[in-house]
């Protein structure tokens, strides 16, 4: 269909690349060959009399014409997608939607591990792809690289909804014949022992606990520096090393390796994941069910404050050793 010798068509292939800035990028997106999205790009410079992109080093960069038409394409597209769209009724039993998420490891272990045995019943056509973060995870969710951005709350952006999926404090963990374990662990005693924590990216960046610590001058020796939370333990393993880790991961992974587990001495604020999504698709019922669904999921795996002495069961229970003090605050 053709206004004023526009194809309306090609609308589409223009938001792709202006919001990607690469054919090839853009190409994925609308899921068409490169060759077809060049010959697209090549229709639209003819139109608007404009290269639109162009190659500047080795990058394509937008011209003046092209950044002015960013914002009137998007609101037309969305304008059409409301009022003219007509979304098809969504059926989890059956539907075999794709639903894409960016998340970290521990999320991925606490909650969209879980997750996906439940799917595997009640949405055995659906699929899943899960991206690592990013350094920009609230750009990858609004250019449309992923459907649901799992993560703390400080991460995601006021501009777009969210659902809080639960909340998670730390406990520190050694390794199961670490005699420091046997101790109160007071201050003192964490503040001297070496530590594992996780930094990610090339931009090195802290995990919440580790930026925490700096922030109020706690001065921690640190010895292993990882970029993944679940790598933790086997660092840990064998040596005196103690690690601070959320608690719903603590207990997965306890179970994996032989670990004894004490209260942080001192407050720290827990951590509360979100799941967010793009404004634009608050309409979108299989998302909305997704996210129900995962709210579900992390409700009921809710990880539980053991008594002192408290040893679960499970196929390796005797290499775990669980210790939590005493007089241990309650979160």
């Amino acid at each position: 269909m053709r206004f004023q010798r526009l194809d309306l068509n090609l609308l589409v292939a223009l938001d792709a690349l202006l919001t990607e800035q690469s054919v090839s990028l853009a190409a994925d997106r609308l899921c068409l060959s490169q060759s077809a999205t060049s010959s697209a790009l090549g229709r639209l410079r003819e139109y608007f009399e404009d290269d639109l992109l162009v190659l500047k080093g080795r990058q394509m960069v937008l011209t003046t014409r092209a950044e002015e038409l960013i914002e009137p394409t998007r609101a037309v597209l969305e304008q059409i997608r409301q009022t003219i769209a007509v979304a098809p009724e969504f059926d989890h039993a059956t539907s075999d939607r794709t639903i894409r998420f960016m998340a970290s490891d521990y999320t991925t272990e606490v909650l969209l591990a879980p997750a996906m045995q439940h799917f595997a019943v009640a949405a055995p056509e659906m699929r899943f792809e899960i991206q690592h973060m990013g350094s920009a995870p609230v750009e990858s969710l609004e250019r449309g690289s992923v459907d649901l951005l799992v993560t703390v709350d400080f991460a995601t952006s006021a501009d777009h909804p969210s659902e809080l999926m639960f909340e998670d404090d730390y406990v520190v963990v050694g390794d199961a014949g670490n005699p420091a374990m046997d101790e109160e662990m007071t201050s003192e005693l964490y503040l001297s022992l070496p530590h594992v924590t996780v930094r990610f990216g090339k931009a090195r960046i802290p995990a919440f606990d580790d930026w925490y610590m700096r922030r109020k001058k706690r001065q921690r020796r640190i010895e292993v520096v990882t970029a993944s939370f679940v790598t933790m333990p086997a660092l840990i393993v064998g040596t005196r090393r103690i690690a601070t880790m959320h608690r719903r991961l603590a207990e997965k992974l306890g179970r994996r390796y032989p670990l004894r587990f004490a209260e942080v001495p001192f407050e720290i604020p827990p951590v509360r994941e979100v799941a967010q999504w793009d404004v634009a698709s608050s309409n979108d019922a299989a998302l909305r069910w997704v996210v129900g669904e995962l709210k579900k999921v992390a409700e009921a795996e809710v990880p539980a404050k053991p008594a002192q002495g408290y040893r679960p069961q499970g196929p390796h229970d005797d290499a775990i050793a669980f210790h939590f003090l005493q007089n241990a605050p309650v979160r």
